[in-house]
């Protein structure tokens, strides 16, 4: 079976082999070595001054942002199930909120955010998805976030970019707290999420030990938590099989930028382990620009197969489609094919469907999807198949 969901992905071989080593204490030399290269590796990718690794799911990150940084009032935005979380996180530690809230294929704009700002000057903290993953949405968030600054550089900005990281170049400059998570495009297990921060987020992290308006607490106090991992060492016990995964991804990538060929990259257990900016920088562009053309070329495919794309500003990391009669029929008879795509959430579940772009996906199984889907139309009685989805999805792949 293809696993097709928007996370957790599947877990290339090079990668299991090398969460497979014997497992190494948290306080040794040996792992401290290995959460330096990780650390590196993600402050190379972010392009942020700090970087923290969480034992949690992204959800935990997402906690752990707001407890540190609102010390009065937060504006969430929500386009979608994870957007929503944010107002429950609020809710559930009793921290004053305002909502903005859309439909979970309608992006928020620009102005709606000013104005709420405006509207109430106690707001200190934005928090929104990059990309919305219960619709496939790409929200505004760069834009977003240097029309706050530009409004009132002290808002703190945190954006939930856990299926964007690597999955597109992210532009971080106005974001103070830029959220990820291991089992996304980085292509590991379930269990740990990234904090990127911004020089003005780390100025409240240090200024948090003293003032008492800050809700630390403990497990999730990023203090203490910066303090450890500044020495490669972790506060509390760290999810070491995950990290070291994690280095093996940066190896990966690393591979690409050198002109390896994307099947032996994924395989091959003996890729160098020295990393390098220059030759890790071009490993992502190739990621990006293979993910990218992998998400366009699915789009092109679906709207030849006479099918509509949900979200009205589709985000890379998958591929969304409405189909309100038939969508979960159309999902279960694809897994008769050998493909596990994912459903929807919530008043959407039964409408939509999403096919995975994250992670190194290989052309060919991409492919594959394209025609498990149009086979299923055929199979429903909805579409004739004639092939014409698996050759304009290989066309235009190759084309971009």
């Amino acid at each position: 079976m293809l696993l097709f969901t928007p996370g957790p992905t599947p877990i290339p071989e090079s990668i299991r082999q090398a969460m497979a080593t014997p497992t190494l204490h948290h306080r040794t030399k040996e792992f401290e070595e290995i959460f330096a290269k990780a650390r590196w590796g993600l402050k190379t990718m972010l392009k942020m001054p700090e970087v923290l690794m969480l034992a949690s799911s992204g959800t935990g990150a997402m906690e752990a942002s707001i407890l540190q940084f609102c010390s009065a009032k937060l504006l969430s935005i929500n386009c979608g199930k994870f957007g929503e979380r944010w107002g429950k996180i609020a809710a559930a530690n009793s921290i004053p909120y305002v909502e903005i809230a859309r439909e979970w294929n309608t992006p928020v704009e620009v102005e709606d955010v000013l104005q709420e700002l405006k509207n109430d000057t106690s707001i200190d903290v934005v928090a929104l998805q990059v990309c919305e993953s219960a619709g496939g949405m790409r929200l505004k968030a760069e834009e977003i976030a240097k029309s706050i600054k530009a409004y009132n550089k002290n808002i703190v900005v945190i954006a939930d970019a856990i299926t964007a990281m690597g999955v597109e170049p992210l532009d971080t400059t106005n974001i103070d707290v830029l959220i990820g998570g291991s089992q996304k495009a980085f292509m590991l297990p379930p269990g740990m999420s990234i904090l990127g921060l911004s020089e003005y987020a780390l100025t409240i992290i240090q200024d948090s030990k003293s003032h008492k308006k800050y809700r630390n607490g403990l497990y999730f106090n990023l203090a203490i938590e910066l303090n450890n991992q500044r020495k490669n060492t972790t506060a509390w016990t760290a999810p070491t099989t995950i990290i070291s995964g994690l280095v093996k991804y940066f190896e990966i990538i690393q591979a690409l930028g050198e002109g390896m060929e994307l099947d032996s990259a994924l395989i091959c257990q003996n890729l160098p382990n020295s990393l390098e900016k220059n030759r890790l920088e071009s490993g992502f562009a190739y990621a990006y620009n293979h993910t990218a053309k992998l998400a366009l070329a699915t789009r092109e495919a679906i709207r030849e197969l006479d099918l509509k794309v949900y979200p009205k500003t589709p985000a890379l990391a998958m591929s969304t489609i409405e189909h309100k009669e038939q969508a979960a029929k159309i999902r279960q008879c694809m897994k008769t094919y050998g493909v596990n795509v994912a459903a929807g959430q919530d008043h959407i579940k039964e409408q939509i469907f999403r096919i995975n772009h994250m992670g190194l996906v290989r052309v060919y199984e991409a492919s594959f999807v394209v025609n498990a889907l149009e086979l299923s139309l055929n199979a429903l009685g909805i579409r004739a198949f004639d092939g014409r989805g698996g050759a304009t999805f290989l066309r235009t792949f190759y084309a971009l």
